[in-house]
């Protein structure tokens, strides 16, 4: 059975759809809508005023797009620049970083090191020149964001490596300063040696030259004098090497000072020294007044006999090396004078402290002499009193020694002050009203028959006393 065309079946309908979609186009085009079954036209001026609208809305779009399309190119112009810039700041990072490893190179020398920075520094180098061809010829990365990025921790990693060089230069300086330090210490251990040796000899009793050829009629209290200013001179000698091994110790020189003389108020800060000075005045000089200072029995009743004797045993102790007198005489007043001294002046605490143990203490104790620097200069200060001692008792009228009592009233016949230049003077310089008065004595003061040796005492302005010279036993 042959189809059947719906065109030749209905040519009616056909024609009716046509015509039909002809009057929608031209309503829509002339502005005729129905209303309530009617139509109605749009005014001829409406009609073209909604045309140009319509063209104006065309046309604006029509310039839309191109701006969109400007900002996005000048966008991507941008992202480029900036990752022109980002390889820029890479390169010059890296171009530092080789640049710090080739003079790191340079000292200590290191050829390798120095080839391997200037190859870095001739590859960054070729590397801004490629860059600069680049931005010439406007030949931009395909993806400027991960060039940045990229850049960035190459940036990054350049400037850690820079740290990394000036970390290891620093090092290397300061293991030169360590080592400066090292021998700038040996070189002061050296001079500090060499010092104690030439003050060692200078202490010594054979530089008493003042004393040779000394005879028991000639006997003078200038030559107890002389004896005397030999005999402090060791015995600051002394001090200063005790108040180093404290301060090596760390000890609170402060509170020592104070613990010996309380409530003095000094003017200077090295004036403390003194407060240790008249500490070990105090305990070798103890007992001075008595033969031997009371460490024997012996009495004699011929006075002349004792003199003489005292006197020869103080020229045979001047000129003979101590440790050889020592190790023959052990059992010798003087060696029995030693040790008692040191175990009085030096106390277990302050030894144990100085030198970490008792090993000296022990030896003492024991009856023999520690091979050590501190005793040695022990040794000698405390010949010196003994020989001031011997030379006291070998007058016809026996040295005596006094001190004054804190808060006398300073007097030129019996003192001098161990500070001259500052005994009048208060901390802020100005002269005082009033005189300074004792604070404590330093060393003490002798009595030759009718010669008085002056005492060394430290002022301060206390309330002051009426001066006593009492004696010391």
């Amino acid at each position: 059975m042959d189809s059947v065309k719906p065109s030749a079946v209905n040519p009616a309908g056909s024609k009716l759809a046509r015509t039909f979609a002809k009057v929608l186009h031209l309503r829509m085009a002339t502005g005729v809508a129905p209303v309530d079954g009617n139509q109605k036209v749009k005014p001829q001026e409406t009609v073209k005023k909604d045309w140009n609208v319509s063209k104006s809305a065309a046309r604006a779009a029509s310039r839309s797009r191109p701006r969109d399309d400007q900002e996005e190119e000048e966008l991507e112009n941008k992202v480029a620049l900036e990752a022109v810039l980002a390889k820029l700041f890479a390169s010059i990072s890296s171009i530092k970083a080789a640049y710090a490893q080739l003079q790191h190179s340079q000292s200590p020398y290191d050829a390798g090191g120095i080839r391997a920075a200037d190859q870095r520094v001739v590859s960054d180098l070729k590397s801004l020149s490629e860059l600069k061809q680049s931005y010439s010829k406007k030949l931009f990365d395909a993806s400027p964001e991960k060039a940045i990025v990229l850049a960035e921790i190459q940036e990054q990693k350049s400037v850690l490596k820079t740290y990394e060089i000036m970390g290891k230069k620093l090092e290397s300086q300061l293991r030169l300063k360590d080592s400066e330090i090292i021998f700038l210490k040996e070189k002061l251990q050296e001079a500090t040696k060499q010092n104690r040796s030439l003050e060692k000899r200078l202490n010594q009793s054979g530089h008493l030259h003042e004393l040779d050829n000394l005879h028991h009629s000639g006997l003078t209290p200038a030559h107890f004098i002389t004896l005397l200013r030999h005999t402090v001179k060791s015995i600051r000698s002394f001090v200063r090497l005790m108040a180093e091994e404290m301060k090596v110790s760390s000890w609170d020189i402060d509170a020592a000072a104070h613990a010996i003389v309380p409530g003095v108020v000094y003017r200077k800060d090295d004036h403390k020294c003194f407060a240790f000075e008249s500490f070990v005045c105090m305990q070798m000089f103890e007992s001075f007044n008595y033969p031997y200072f009371s460490l024997t029995g012996e009495s004699w009743t011929d006075k002349k006999q004792e003199q003489q004797l005292f006197f020869r045993r103080f020229t045979e102790l001047k000129s003979v090396k101590l440790k050889a007198f020592l190790g023959q005489k052990l059992k010798s007043k003087f060696a029995k004078f030693c040790l008692v001294k040191y175990l009085r002046l030096v106390n277990p605490k302050l030894e144990s402290s100085l030198f970490g143990n008792l090993d000296q203490r022990n030896l003492v104790n024991a009856g023999e002499f520690p091979n050590t620097a501190f005793f040695a200069s022990f040794l000698e200060m405390a010949r010196r009193v003994w020989l001031l001692h011997c030379l006291a008792f070998s007058f016809k009228h026996e040295a005596s020694i006094f001190q004054v009592s804190k808060g006398c009233r300073f007097s030129e016949v019996y003192m001098e002050s161990v500070a001259e230049e500052e005994a009048f003077l208060p901390s802020d310089g100005k002269p005082e009203s009033d005189p300074s008065s004792v604070a404590f004595t330093v060393v003490p003061g002798f009595r030759i028959d009718e010669t008085v040796i002056q005492c060394q005492v430290y002022l301060s302005r206390v309330q002051t006393k009426v001066v006593s010279t009492k004696k010391q036993r």
